[in-house]
């Protein structure tokens, strides 16, 4: 099927790792022109330089953290003044750093995660919504989790996936009649392919036993229907299809669980 992606203009946040890296290589696979915006600029420019030996017409970095004043403008800047506008943002920032909630009692690190997680993506979101607006057509996809739904260990990192969602729905249903889709995906647990797949800011460049040791894994992938892990090539070919005008043209406010199974939303 024709997705109908080739020359698409394409911002992802938090492009330079995981998922975000995979989504990145799957618009570039369909000969998209792509902006990474990211913190961390040295990945995002191996990431660029992988986007483009896959296939993409254009791959540009427009480093910085998107919770700083203007950040998420000049991202969305990034693409229009390049290519005249944009087609599809991909709303994939995200930190995460899991703990018990009777234990997680760093109010810093609360306020971080709902910075990166949430305001980000309502900076980006807004920017993102004039130009979107004026060429009357445009794909928001919002990278939630699973976690929205309540999982262990994920207590304040899964509250501001579950306001993620309420935003990506209120977007749908206010930009609807200017021609702009909204929709969600919520993965399940990815694992990076490898150590190339994140960079040195990444929760995982501490290692994955840190994170989700084996035991965890296996007893995760017990509860899972399919038996096996999400990767982040499988959340990306969600996004691709929730990006395509002509495969998702009528489709808006939309949840999809990229899980295996593990959550049925």
């Amino acid at each position: 099927m024709d997705l109908g992606l080739v020359g698409a203009r394409v911002l992802v946040t938090g492009g330079a790792s995981n998922i975000g890296r995979g989504i990145v290589h799957a618009f570039a696979e369909e000969g998209c022109r792509i902006v990474i915006s990211d913190i961390d600029g040295e990945q995002a420019d191996k990431v660029a330089a992988e986007a483009l030996a896959l296939g993409a017409e254009s791959a540009l970095v427009c480093a910085g953290d998107l919770t700083d004043p203007d950040a998420a403008d000049a991202a969305v800047d990034t693409v229009t003044s390049n290519w005249g506008g944009i087609d599809v943002l991909v709303n994939n920032a995200g930190w995460s750093v899991p703990g018990f909630l009777s234990e997680d009692t760093d109010r810093a690190r609360w306020q971080r995660t709902v910075e990166v997680n949430f305001y980000t993506a309502v900076a980006t979101t807004q920017a993102a919504l004039k130009p979107m607006t004026e060429a009357g057509c445009g794909s928001i996809v919002f990278i939630a989790s699973d976690a929205a739904f309540g999982q262990i260990r994920q207590g304040i990192y899964g509250a501001t996936k579950a306001a993620v969602v309420a935003l990506a729905r209120t977007t749908a249903k206010e930009q609807g009649r200017h021609g702009i889709r909204s929709n969600i995906v919520c993965p399940g647990l990815v694992i990076p392919d490898g150590p190339e797949a994140v960079g040195s800011g990444s929760l995982w460049s501490v290692g994955q036993d840190a994170v989700f040791d084996d035991k965890q894994i296996e007893y995760l992938q017990k509860d899972t229907p399919l038996r096996r892990l999400t990767t982040a090539d499988d959340v990306a070919k969600s996004v691709l299809w929730l990006s395509s005008e002509s495969a998702a043209r009528q489709v808006t406010g939309q949840m999809f669980s990229v899980s295996g199974g593990y959550t049925m939303p």
